[in-house]
């Protein structure tokens, strides 16, 4: 199944071999990979390195080292759990600077809306008005409602997310919105104005979706994005 590798580059060779193996479909989910000794005949390499090769792997998430008898390296399916999982590490140690999450967001918001309005059911756009709602209540309380107000607004977004019916944009999405509370304590000034402001867009955004109009969805939530990356930066000053 697999060729010997360069030496200069062992581990990385056996990586890349089992990797494609499994995207291709050779290797399929729940199926074992050859024992240790036959892969280390296969690949041309020591017990050392292709052991750090299936570290990598694992840390991947494409494989899952069982220990035991009935041990050995198992294919897992491949899905968005790891690429959720890193991308939340990122945002919840702050590593994405204010900036580069912002830009990240504004095209990827903006799409999402647009996509919700042109695909959303009559049951989506309800949530939405209902969310809303929730939000405003909130509002009401000033300052003491601003945790559950910022709640229902990363709720509201991700209904959003769902309603674009891209899994890639919900996976990533749902990563960003749990997580982002970081960058909302360290860099967003509490103060009912703020709020005030979130709830007015959030209500346009809303109108636009639930009226249909894609292209106005997405300019307001690129601009949502725009100006509360203005506030988190000032405060990063």
């Amino acid at each position: 199944m697999f060729n010997h590798v360069k030496q200069s580059r062992a581990y990385q060779d056996v990586v890349e071999q089992i990797q494609e193996a499994i995207i291709a479909g050779t290797l399929k989910p729940g199926s074992q990979l050859p024992a240790e000794r036959e892969l280390k005949e296969q690949f041309g390499v020591s017990r050392g390195t292709l052991r750090e090769a299936l570290r990598v792997l694992e840390q991947k998430g494409l494989i899952e080292i069982r220990t035991g008898v009935a041990g050995g390296s198992i294919i897992r399916e491949v899905n968005s759990e790891q690429l959720s999982e890193n991308l939340g590490l990122l945002i919840r140690n702050r590593t994405v600077s204010p900036r580069d999450l912002a830009e990240f967001r504004e095209g990827m918001e903006g799409g999402v809306a647009a996509l919700a309005a042109q695909r959303g059911q009559d049951e989506d756009m309800a949530l939405l008005n209902r969310l809303l709602q929730e939000a405003e209540e909130h509002l009401k309380e000033g300052r003491k409602g601003w945790d559950a107000f910022i709640r229902t607004d990363e709720k509201l977004h991700m209904a959003l997310a769902r309603m674009s019916g891209n899994l890639l944009f919900i996976s990533v999405l749902e990563s960003v919105y749990y997580n982002i509370h970081t960058y909302y304590e360290n860099y967003l000034p509490r103060g009912k104005k703020i709020l005030q402001e979130n709830f007015c867009d959030l209500r346009a955004i809303v109108a636009a979706v639930t009226g249909r109009d894609a292209e106005t969805a997405r300019g307001l939530a690129q601009e949502h994005v725009r100006r509360f990356n203005a506030y988190m930066e000032e405060k990063d000053i």
